[in-house]
C-alpha cells in the first residue's frame, strides 16, 4: 500500500480501517475543544494577562496541526473522490462545507503576515477561530446524525419558519396599530413591535415592551398561546426524524475493511 493511501486512511471518515486513525481523530478533536476553551478563557482579562504566553502557544501549535491537516486533505482528495480527476477532486474538497471551515479556521492567523490590516478588523477575523468547533462534525457520529436529520427535514422546517414569519409580521403590524397611540415610544414603529412579537411568540417575555390597552393585551395573549404550539413544531419534526435516523443507523452497518454497507 502506498504512503499516500496510508495517510488517506488516517484522515478518512471510516474509523478502524487503519492503525492509528483514532489517535489522529482524538488529537484533532482535542485541539478543537482546547481552542474553544482558550477563546472563552481569553475573554477574562486577568487570565489573559497571566496566561497570555500559554494562549499564544496553544494557538500556534493548533494552527500548525490544522494547517498540516488541511494540506493533507487537499493532497488526498483524489482518493476521497476517485471518480473525478485529481484537480477537480481537490477543488471539490476546497469548496465543500468542511473544506471551507478548515480553511477559515486557519486563515485569520496568516492574513496579518501577508497584508497589513487594521487591529479592529484583525479582532473580527480572530472570531473565525470559533469556526473550528464546526470541524467536530467530521469526527463525531452524533453530529453527523444531527446534520443528516436537518437535511432530511429542511423542507418541513422551512414551511414552519415561513408560517412563523407570517405570524410575526401580522402580529407586529397589528400591535403597532393598536398600541402606537397609547405608547408612541415603546411601539414607535413596526420594527419595535416585531421585537415584542418575537419575545411573545417564543414565550420568552422579557417584559421590556408590553401592551397596556385592552385590545393589545388580548392580542398578546393570543400570540402567546399560538407560540406554545407553533414554536414546538420544529422540535417535534426534528425529534421524530432523529429517532428514525438513529434506528436506521443501528440497522445499517459498514464493514471497517472494505466499506461495504449491509443491513442487520
Amino acid at each position: 500500500m502506498s504512503i499516500k493511501k496510508n495517510i488517506y486512511l488516517l484522515f478518512d471518515d471510516v474509523k478502524g480501517n487503519k492503525k492509528g486513525d483514532y489517535i489522529v481523530e482524538y488529537l484533532i478533536s482535542g485541539l478543537i475543544i482546547i481552542n474553544t476553551l482558550a477563546i472563552i478563557l481569553e475573554s477574562y482579562k486577568e487570565l489573559n494577562t497571566k496566561y497570555h504566553a500559554l494562549f499564544v502557544a496553544i494557538e500556534i501549535f493548533s494552527v500548525i496541526v490544522f494547517s498540516i491537516e488541511y494540506c493533507i486533505r487537499v493532497w488526498v482528495a483524489d482518493l476521497e473522490h476517485p471518480e473525478k480527476s485529481p484537480t477537480k477532486a481537490r477543488f471539490t474538497y476546497i469548496f465543500s462545507f468542511l473544506g471551507l471551515i478548515d480553511l477559515l479556521s486557519i486563515l485569520p492567523f496568516y492574513i496579518p503576515f501577508l497584508i497589513k490590516i487594521d487591529l479592529r478588523i484583525l479582532r473580527s477575523l480572530r472570531l473565525f477561530r470559533l469556526l473550528r468547533i464546526l470541524k467536530l462534525n467530521r469526527h463525531f457520529k452524533s453530529l453527523k446524525t444531527i446534520g443528516s436529520v436537518i437535511r432530511k427535514t429542511r423542507e418541513e422546517i422551512l414551511v414552519t419558519v415561513f408560517m412563523v414569519s407570517i405570524l410575526l409580521i401580522l402580529a407586529s403590524t397589528l400591535m403597532y396599530n393598536i398600541e402606537n397611540e397609547a405608547q408612541p415610544e415603546a411601539f414607535s414603529n413596526i420594527g419595535e413591535s416585531l421585537w415584542w412579537a418575537v419575545a411573545t411568540l417564543t414565550t420568552v417575555g422579557y417584559g421590556d415592551i408590553y401592551p397596556i390597552t385592552g385590545l393589545g393585551k388580548i392580542l398578546s395573549a393570543v400570540i402567546a398561546l399560538l407560540g406554545i404550539g407553533i414554536v414546538a413544531l420544529p422540535t417535534g419534526i426534528i425529534s421524530s426524524a432523529y429517532i428514525e435516523e438513529v434506528q436506521n443507523n443501528k440497522n445499517n452497518c459498514e464493514c471497517p475493511n472494505c466499506g461495504t454497507h449491509f443491513t442487520k
